[in-house]
């Protein structure tokens, strides 16, 4: 047990207290590494008994099970220490890197200093440091509030719209990703995701992304709290129109509904820019931040709102707990994100990630009119996609078809699942039944790792293109996966 520190005579009131020394257990603290490289080997047993089987068994299938131990930077390396490039950055997580030292040493510090953490009666300085740096970064915002995942800033705001406006309706467009937990789930655009899950929350309405016509008819009820949108989709990075986004706030002004931007993906640097909504100089009334802030080891969310929006939901002394998030402004998290802008902004890599997503773009644009396969690459900053789609040719265009037929977006895996095995690239495609493959690294990535990115989808595309080669005797085993299935 702890000693108590002594009270001084006549009570501890405006007293200096000597600080007990600090209690030092007499068994060691677990060797987490040790714990990790002795069970390594145990992983794919350990999941599959105690945790998603199916998952283990997808990694296996498609070749993906390379038991990674180690990482830095934009890189990933396996049990064998062969090196990958991450292009998947843990779904947009590690933006400045995995395990960057300013991070790693700004969490350290936390810990060596014994500060209180979540006392929840009581406000910590770095939460209000935080909000702060956030708030220089978008200065048309006034308040933040911090969850821990971006599913809880999206189920945050939906709260913050109802109860600021009055209304019930939420707008949301076909194909978006909000997060899984109910209330984001009730905004998810991929039926994938929804089904099995029913019944969701009630007045929301899925309209196409990029129609005005559609938003508009569904905002003319008035009785829509907020229209919330991904300015980048992250599945299938679908970009918008030029005048979509401006033209969205301003039917939002005009029928009094508010305009949530979630930039739990596309903020913090991914697109060249803090945020994305600043590629068309929108100011929406609320911004969803995530992913990227938690510098890839402590989660952390925030909800950026305007003060009439804030102080509708905070109105009251007896309402300051009428919405929170018990472990959502902890010390460490809080940290985290301090670092975590402090890295992007000695680093550059808003400016990094601008340069090298336009050196990609025109890059891997560049190779289109060589292969039947590729249809198109787009994308801002280090968010791109690179879609696929039926060749001319009559042999190719056959051994597609026989693709597209067993399961709609299969051709992306023979072009993922031999970037991962043969140039040590790891990928994902942009969504279930999608023909892209969207890149989102770390915003560190180098000049160097732009040539592994371009010469390894060359190489792969092109092998894709000769319909006798290894490629597409993988592709037939996909096939019957798929019809298995």
């Amino acid at each position: 047990m702890h000693d108590r520190p002594k009270a001084t005579k006549g009570g501890n009131r405006g007293a200096t207290i000597s600080h007990s020394p600090p209690h030092i257990p007499d068994y060691p603290a677990p060797d987490i590494a040790d714990l990790f490289a002795q069970r390594e080997g145990e992983r794919n047993a350990l999941h599959s008994r105690y945790l998603n089987d199916h998952m283990v068994r997808m990694l296996r299938t498609i070749g993906y099970d390379a038991g990674f131990c180690r990482a830095e930077g934009p890189y990933l390396y396996d049990r064998d220490d062969v090196r990958f490039l991450d292009l998947l950055s843990g779904f947009g997580v590690f933006g400045v890197g995995r395990n960057h030292p300013v991070v790693r040493d700004a969490l350290k510090s936390v810990l060596d200093a014994d500060l209180p953490s979540l006392v929840q009666l009581d406000v910590s300085p770095l939460s209000g440091v935080l909000a702060e740096r956030l708030i220089a970064h978008v200065p048309y915002m006034e308040k933040v509030f911090f969850t821990n995942t971006g599913s809880e800033a999206v189920e945050s705001a939906i709260k913050f719209a109802r109860g600021a406006t009055g209304r019930a309706g939420i707008v949301y467009c076909d194909h978006a990703f909000h997060g899984l937990s109910n209330g984001a789930l009730s905004i998810n655009g991929e039926d994938g995701f929804r089904k099995g899950f029913d019944p969701l929350l009630p007045d929301c309405t899925r309209i196409a992304f990029n129609d005005l016509t559609a938003l508009e008819q569904a905002l003319r009820t008035r009785n829509v709290a907020a229209f919330i949108v991904e300015p980048i989709q992250g599945k299938g990075v679908n970009m918008p129109a030029d005048d979509y986004l401006p033209q969205a706030l301003a039917l939002c002004r005009k029928y009094g509904a508010l305009f949530v931007a979630d930039e739990v993906q596309t903020g913090l640097g991914r697109t060249g820019k803090f945020l994305a909504v600043e590629h068309w100089n929108v100011e929406p009334d609320m911004v969803l931040l995530a992913k990227a802030l938690s510098g890839g080891h402590v989660p952390v969310a925030a909800v950026l709102t305007r003060k009439h929006i804030f102080e509708k939901i905070f109105n009251r002394m007896d309402r300051v707990m009428v919405h929170g998030s018990t472990f959502g402004s902890n010390n460490l998290a809080m940290a985290a994100g301090i670092a975590t802008l402090d890295v992007m902004e000695s680093e550059r890599l808003t400016e990094n990630a601008a340069r090298m997503g336009e050196r990609l773009i025109r890059d891997l644009s560049a190779l289109v009119p060589g292969y039947e396969f590729m249809k198109e690459v787009r994308g801002k900053g280090l968010m791109i996609g690179i879609e696929f789609g039926s060749p001319k040719s009559f042999k190719l265009k056959a051994a597609w078809g026989m693709l597209e037929a067993s399961k709609k977006g299969l051709f992306c895996q023979i072009i993922a699942v031999p970037l991962f095995r043969d140039q040590k690239i790891l990928s994902q495609t942009a969504g279930e039944g999608s023909n892209t493959i969207k890149l989102i690294p770390p915003l560190v990535l180098s000049e160097e790792d732009c040539d592994w990115i371009v010469n390894g989808f060359d190489k792969v595309i092109a092998d894709s293109h000769q319909v006798t080669g290894a490629v597409w005797s993988f592709g037939k085993t996909l096939v019957t996966q798929a019809l298995k299935a």
